[in-house]
């Protein structure tokens, strides 16, 4: 993606820790563990960070939180690049919202190392990219790129790209009600039936992610194409390697489809190859389509 020295959006709070890089991430081998099950349940599960005390039975411990700016090259790379991505989302939803003659409020993007403390409680860096619907906040630990990368296999920047347009997919969402009335729904279904609506709305987030792509691919900076060869592809393998499955499989060794709330790894790639495809909110009815799978999908 060609970003360098492109507009950076202003609605973005650095709250990151002295290092710039989270400690705090989860060691791999010596089992899995609950906790880390749970991580990977509440990963992009746009802010809900219910989805992990509920998994532990209890609450999240804070980390050590600490204020001190951070000045290292890669994390100033890291931050000025998802500055770029949210002003280009910022231009995007505007102009949507406005043809649609309706408001549109600009989330806020958070910067954070370690833990953060945000309306929907205390999270640590282990929890990943989430959303908060309460505050219209995007909370992001930059060292999250290098674990997409090293542990997901989900190399280049707009695989990062990706998940932060995933996550304001969820703030559109709030914006139209969405998340409204699935939270009415949560309030009143079991957990597994619950789980099925949460699959399509993380879908419906990424379709909206597939919609701002193709928005980006018409754009230019400096009289070049903004995407560069491959950009979508690496926002592809990123969907594919957090799917729901490809994460219980790596993980737990089996799949259990009852408990997925994210979506299949092709269901993920799907969707956001559909709004790539159409780049309009009529093709992302995610709750009335019949087809998840969506096999005929370009």
């Amino acid at each position: 993606m060609r970003w360098r020295g492109d507009r950076q959006s202003s609605n973005v709070e650095d709250r990151s820790g002295s290092s710039g890089r989270s400690s705090g991430k989860m060691a791999a081998g010596g089992g899995i563990g609950v906790f880390l099950i749970a991580i990977i349940v509440f990963f992009l599960s746009g802010g809900d960070l219910s989805t992990v005390t509920d998994t532990l039975g209890g609450g999240i411990t804070p980390a050590t939180y600490e204020t001190e700016n951070v000045s290292s090259k890669e994390y100033t790379d890291q931050k000025e690049f998802a500055a770029v991505v949210f002003a280009h989302l910022e231009d995007y939803w505007n102009d949507e919202f406005k043809q649609l003659n309706e408001p549109y409020q600009n989330p806020k993007l958070v910067l954070f190392t370690d833990s953060v403390s945000s309306a929907c409680g205390q999270a640590s860096s282990q929890v990943g990219p989430f959303y908060c619907p309460a505050d219209q906040n995007v909370y992001l630990d930059l060292s999250f790129a290098d674990e997409l990368s090293n542990k997901y296999g989900a190399t280049g920047d707009y695989a990062m790209a990706y998940v932060i347009a995933h996550e304001v997919g969820h703030h559109v969402q709030n914006e139209l009600g969405i998340s409204a009335q699935l939270d009415k729904i949560r309030k009143r279904v079991s957990e597994s039936e619950y789980n099925k609506y949460s699959v399509r709305l993380e879908l419906q987030a990424d379709y909206l992610a597939g919609c701002f792509s193709k928005y980006l691919a018409g754009e230019t900076y400096q009289g070049q194409p903004i995407l560069e060869e491959g950009d979508i592809d690496e926002a592809i393998t990123a969907a594919n390697a957090i799917g729901d499955d490809t994460l219980q499989k790596e993980y737990q060794g089996y799949v259990v489809p009852d408990s997925f709330t994210h979506g299949t790894s092709q269901q993920r790639i799907n969707w956001f190859k559909r709004g790539f495809q159409y780049g309009d909110l009529k093709h992302g009815d995610t709750f009335n389509e019949k087809n998840l799978d969506l096999s005929t999908a370009a």
